[in-house]
């Protein structure tokens, strides 16, 4: 009897050890799946983050610029160039400000003090010296070799010219959006060639605040806008390089009430009986003989000449509201349109008015 025992107990004994094994067994099989579906979810996971495919950059693109008529028109200009020629401060100055100097292969001499660097005389040959904004130099223009030509209204009609070297980019200020809008504009077109346009908000912000601020002081009053040379007043009409005191901050500008309606760059001639009579509340005076540094010799400062005893007798001088643009002249007189340039005027303008 205690044998059988023991042999019950014996198989009992071996069928708990079997299903033991069993279930181990099915564990196991459980856990080989985990790794399974944890590799799926990873591989899933992996294609989510995976960087997108960069597009392709463009050879060109079409962008709205000047022609040859000095008309709105689509040019097609490189994408991204890398060699670019320079023969107009503000595009110059748009450049610098996009951080892109350093594809600037030839240019036309700079005397603008924030971008002298860009002077191919101090360039130590890294720059070639293509003439003024005036008149080119086609010979070192073409052998410069630019993917892309910028110019002013000062060369234009040498478009078709130039365009034989390279594609032209002909940008102005348009003076019915404003220095403001058009300096904007103008640079947002150039960004685009490079694919830079969301910096140049950022670039903007805040110049229409600090136009704003000035308006009160002369919105509504009658203002003179002026241009010294040489010995010489002449009264400057609405598109001019002093127009944002009138488009802009409201002023209203006696110089369209005389002479020519649409006048030259440089004004009509005034005598100082045709400034008596005007009897302007404020004058706002532009050196071109500092801005070009082309006075002839003798010539007195733009201050001394314009301040004689016939000008002190009326009241625009005894308030002290006579302004000269006389340091930063050269910004006012060629670089009109630029970022930087934009940011030196309404400085030049604050320091007189607001302070």
């Amino acid at each position: 009897m205690k044998k059988l025992i023991g042999l019950l107990l014996a198989g009992m004994l071996a069928l708990s050890v079997v299903g033991c094994g069993g279930a181990e067994e099915n564990t196991n099989i459980a856990d080989e799946s985990v790794p399974a579906t944890e590799a799926v979810t990873q591989e899933s996971e992996a294609e989510a983050t995976e960087a997108p495919v960069e597009t392709p950059k463009p050879e060109t693109i079409t962008i709205q610029a000047m022609n040859a008529n000095k008309e709105m028109a689509d040019i097609e200009v490189p994408y991204d160039p890398e060699r670019i020629a320079i023969l107009d401060m503000a595009a110059l100055d748009i450049i610098d400000s996009l951080g892109l100097g350093d594809r600037v292969v030839g240019s036309a001499k700079v005397t603008i003090e924030y971008l002298t660097d860009y002077n191919p005389d101090d360039s130590e040959g890294k720059i070639l010296n293509l003439g003024s904004v005036k008149t080119a130099d086609m010979e070192q223009l073409a052998i410069c070799e630019p993917d892309i030509i910028f110019i002013g209204g000062r060369l234009s009609k040498e478009f078709e010219n130039l365009s034989v070297i390279a594609p032209v980019v002909y940008l102005a200020v348009d003076y019915e959006k404003g220095v403001v809008q058009s300096t904007a504009d103008n640079a947002k077109t150039i960004a685009s060639i490079f694919g830079k346009e969301a910096e140049v908000e950022a670039m903007m912000e805040g110049f229409q605040t600090r136009v704003d601020a000035l308006k009160p002081v002369v919105e509504g009053k009658n203002v003179l806008l002026g241009m010294y040379n040489n010995n010489a007043m002449s009264i400057l009409g609405t598109d001019s390089q002093l127009s944002i005191i009138g488009n802009e901050m409201g002023g209203i500008n006696l110089g369209d009430t005389v002479g020519e309606v649409d006048k030259p760059a440089h004004g009509d001639d005034a005598s100082w009986e045709t400034i008596i009579n005007l009897n302007p509340e404020y004058m706002f005076v532009l050196d071109r003989s500092t801005a070009t540094g082309a006075a002839d010799e003798g010539v007195l400062g733009a201050q001394e000449v314009i301040e004689n005893d016939l000008i002190k007798e009326l009241d625009v001088y005894k308030n002290g509201n006579i302004v000269y643009f006389i340091q930063h002249a050269n910004v006012w007189y060629t670089s009109t349109g630029g970022i930087q340039a934009l940011d030196t005027m309404l400085s030049d303008l604050e320091a007189a008015l607001l302070q």
